[in-house]
C-alpha cells in the first residue's frame, strides 16, 4: 500500500493521497490550503490516478483545494451532509468574528459532484476499503475513515480533527460540542487495536495503544471521567 502525506498550508494541515500501490488509483483526503501543488507532485511521483476526494470535515484549513483538485481530475468529493455547507460559506463554520484575510484570497464553493457520507459506510475507491465512523465534536459533521489490516499493514485511521497524538480537535469553534467530542472517542477511538496506526489531520502520525496510554483525553474517556485539560489543536 502507498500513502504519502504532506502538510499544506497555512495551518499545516496533513493531506493523504492513498493507494494500493505506485502507479494505480488513489483516493485524496483533505486537501486543504494550498495543498493542490502538493498535491500534484505527489501525483506525479508516484504515477497515481485519483478516483475521489474524502473529507474528514468541513473547515476550510481541509476543504480549500478541493474544488481545483476535483476539477483537475474531475472527480466527485465526499462529505458528511452536516458539514457541506462549509465548502460554500466557511466563515459561517469559524465564525464570522473571526474571519482572517487569508480568506479572501480562497474561491469558495462546491466541485461538481458532491456526495454525501453515511456513518457506517463501506466506501470501495480506487481498490481501498474505507469505513466511515461519524464523530461529531469538532464539527456536527466530522468523521474518520478506517482501514482494515492487510497482508504485513496494521489497521489504519484516518482521524481527521479528532484524535491527535497528545491531545484533540478543539470544540470552542460553531459545530463544536465537548460532550459529543468525548462520545466520538469513546465510540470510535477506544474498540481499535492498540496496533492502529493514527494519521491525524494535523501533527504526526501515533497508535491507539500510545494514545490510550498517554492521552489525557483517551485516558479520562477510557477511565469514564469528564475532560481533561490540555492543549487542543486543529482550526
Amino acid at each position: 500500500m502507498l500513502i504519502a502525506g504532506f502538510p499544506a498550508g497555512a495551518w499545516g494541515t496533513n493531506c493523504y493521497l492513498v493507494a494500493p500501490a505506485a502507479g494505480e488509483e488513489c483516493v485524496i483526503i483533505d486537501p486543504g490550503h494550498q495543498a493542490a501543488d502538493g498535491v500534484e507532485e505527489t501525483i506525479r511521483k508516484h504515477r497515481l490516478k485519483p478516483v475521489a476526494v474524502v473529507l474528514t470535515h468541513g473547515h476550510i484549513d481541509h476543504v480549500a483545494s478541493v474544488v481545483p483538485v476535483c476539477g483537475a481530475h474531475d472527480v466527485p468529493a465526499w462529505i458528511h451532509p452536516d458539514d457541506r455547507y462549509m465548502m460554500s460559506d466557511p466563515e459561517k463554520a469559524l465564525g464570522r468574528s473571526i474571519g482572517m484575510p487569508l480568506l479572501g484570497e480562497l474561491t469558495v464553493g462546491e466541485p461538481d459532484d458532491v456526495k454525501e457520507l453515511a456513518d457506517g459506510a463501506k466506501l470501495e475507491l480506487a481498490g481501498l476499503e474505507l469505513s466511515v465512523a461519524h464523530a461529531p465534536g469538532h464539527t456536527k459533521g466530522s468523521v474518520t475513515f478506517g482501514m482494515p489490516e492487510a497482508a504485513d499493514i496494521p489497521p489504519i485511521l484516518f482521524s481527521g480533527d479528532l484524535l491527535f497524538a497528545g491531545s484533540i480537535g478543539r470544540t470552542d469553534l460553531p459545530g463544536g460540542d465537548m460532550a459529543e467530542m468525548l462520545d466520538s472517542l469513546a465510540r470510535v477511538c477506544l474498540p481499535l487495536d492498540d496496533s492502529t496506526v493514527v494519521l491525524s489531520g494535523h501533527g504526526p502520525q501515533t497508535t491507539i495503544g500510545q494514545e490510550r496510554a498517554t492521552n489525557p483525553y483517551l485516558r479520562q474517556v477510557a477511565a469514564g471521567q469528564g475532560a481533561a485539560e490540555a492543549p487542543r489543536r486543529g482550526m
